[in-house]
């Protein structure tokens, strides 16, 4: 019998060791990618002072990773077709580490922008390679408490990393935010060589050079507009129409070379776009991207330049909603198998417009209570989401088309949370001008609110002190009605997404699936 055949059956000897500790050791290596999705964010002041960087450039230290890894993800699955999955989760990962200790040695803005940049370039592998082994090493009727492990690693880490992010910062120094990955990444890639069965690549893909340029120039088009475009004032600026033009062209290149290229020699598989579960999986991931991100980027500054919480404050009342997420993600994961997928989904977007719903019902008279139950409760929504969507994406995926499929799936996921965010905080700025201006609109001196001698005397317009501190006062409240639109808008569009349910399948119940990369003890 086969090393791979036996270790497909259940309750071999040793078979569970190796399948454990090569979920350990990916697990491991997510972690440190998404945890450097955020958090380096809190270090961005102490890194300006220290590097002697404007405002403006310091940001570059977050668009350089974001940028690199969006282009470099799509490059997933040729590069296992052709050097092979071990070989590039290697590389990844000592490239990941290598990249992090350099920023942290880091003595001028050019030399961490310059690490960032292969920071996430290494760093854009790992979170689709440890999504495509956790499918490999198990078999169907596992596979959901697979990605219930993997979506803690993945939604966790971000919620986590602006906390683990400031203690470091504060207790040791902006450094140790990247020197903190060299032991965890030389964990995971003992792990990786020990544990992993070695398969050599396929080469059954051609590199598409014009494909993945111009795939790369929209994916980088896009990363910039929405990063620069708030700054910039959106299309009032000529970069931000440069990058529009260069996204349109881009794509438009990118589909008519795609549709006349076969699909063996195409940088994209078009045959991933004919698997219904799969093009429907990438839809909801989008929206929950969207969604969750978004609502992550509004919360810490409503929370600081808002309700004037500290920095440690902010991380323990938002820290709870990763609890949230876990404790429904181990619950969801035993699930999956007995209960239809798709109700479990309904749930979760159920619960999650819930949690916004409460969310969209905030004033500026708020408690910590009523900041961390709906956190919470927007967890569990969305541990119950993305278990069983991942799930369901991948169940009727060809395994041989698991290590694009996943890389696309991660890609679209950043692309939701990148326009998410972008379009929160553009709204976010918009709609405080707009509800400041209605506002204003009210205050005249026939007001019967300046009656009262106690609003008159601090509100007196009079003088400047009172026009000044009278302004102020509508300014934030201009802004939390801005900030419950946005509220607003995520749960409509949470809402939107769940008639789509209606086109996934639900797995058929199948045994186990044959494993390739769990090693011999």
């Amino acid at each position: 019998m086969s090393n791979s055949a036996t270790a497909s059956i259940p309750g071999q000897q040793g078979t569970g060791i190796n399948r454990r500790m090569i979920t350990i050791s990916i697990m491991l290596a997510t972690i440190i990618q998404t945890l450097d999705s955020t958090i380096a964010n809190v270090a961005l002041p102490h890194m300006q002072g220290s590097l002697s960087a404007s405002q403006d450039q310091i940001t570059w230290v977050l668009t350089s990773y974001i940028v690199a890894a969006a282009i470099a993800t799509p490059l997933t699955g040729w590069l296992c077709d052709r050097f092979g999955q071990k070989n590039v989760f290697l590389v990844s990962v000592a490239g990941f580490t290598f990249a992090s200790a350099l920023c942290g040695l880091a003595g001028s803005l050019g030399q961490i922008v310059a690490a960032r940049l292969l920071q996430g370039v290494f760093g854009a592998a790992l979170v689709p390679l440890s999504q495509a082994v956790l499918l490999d090493i198990n078999p169907r009727e596992k596979q959901g408490s697979a990605m219930a492990l993997w979506g803690m690693g993945v939604m966790v880490g971000p919620i986590l990393g602006p906390t683990l992010g400031g203690w470091l910062t504060d207790n040791y120094d902006w450094r140790w935010v990247f020197f903190i990955n060299v032991p965890v990444g030389a964990m995971a890639f003992y792990g990786i060589w020990k544990y992993i069965r070695h398969l050599p690549g396929k080469r059954s893909m051609g590199f598409d050079v014009f494909g993945f340029a111009t795939l790369s120039l929209a994916i980088g088009a896009l990363q910039m507009l929405l990063d620069r475009g708030e700054q910039n004032d959106w299309f009032a600026s000529m970069e931000t129409w440069v990058e529009a033009i260069v996204l349109a062209m881009s794509v438009v290149y990118f589909v008519i070379h795609t549709v006349f290229t076969p699909a063996e020699k195409s940088f994209f598989d078009y045959r991933l776009l004919k698997n219904r579960n799969y093009v429907t999986g990438l839809l909801f991931i989008f929206v929950v991207g969207l969604v969750l991100f978004a609502t992550r980027a509004l919360t810490p500054t409503f929370l600081q330049n808002l309700m004037q919480y500290p920095a440690a404050t902010t991380g323990l009342v938002t820290a709870p909603s990763g609890i949230g997420t876990m404790i429904s993600m181990v619950i969801v994961g035993r699930l999956i198998g007995r209960v239809n997928v798709r109700l479990l989904l309904l749930i979760g977007f159920l619960v999650t417009a819930f949690s916004l719903w409460q969310m969209s019902g905030y004033t500026l008279m708020l408690s910590e209570h009523h900041i961390v139950w709906p956190g919470v409760i927007q967890g569990i929504g969305m541990g119950l989401v993305f278990v069983p969507l991942s799930t369901s994406t991948f169940s009727t995926l060809a395994s041989d088309m698991r290590a694009q499929g996943t890389a696309i799936y991660s890609l679209i996921r950043n692309i939701g949370s990148s326009i998410g965010i972008s379009l929160v905080q553009t709204l976010l700025v918009r709609n405080t001008q707009v509800a400041h201006a209605s506002l204003v609109e009210q205050i005249t001196h026939v007001n019967p609110g300046f009656s009262n001698p106690a609003i008159a005397s601090v509100y007196n317009l009079g003088n400047q002190a009172g026009i000044a501190a009278l302004n102020g006062e509508i300014t934030r409240q201009a802004t939390m009605i801005a900030y419950v639109d946005d509220f607003w808008l995520m749960l409509i569009l949470t809402l939107l997404v769940i008639p789509l349910l209606l086109l996934i399948r639900t797995p058929a119940k199948g045994g186990p699936t044959k494993v390739d990369h769990v090693a011999m003890d």
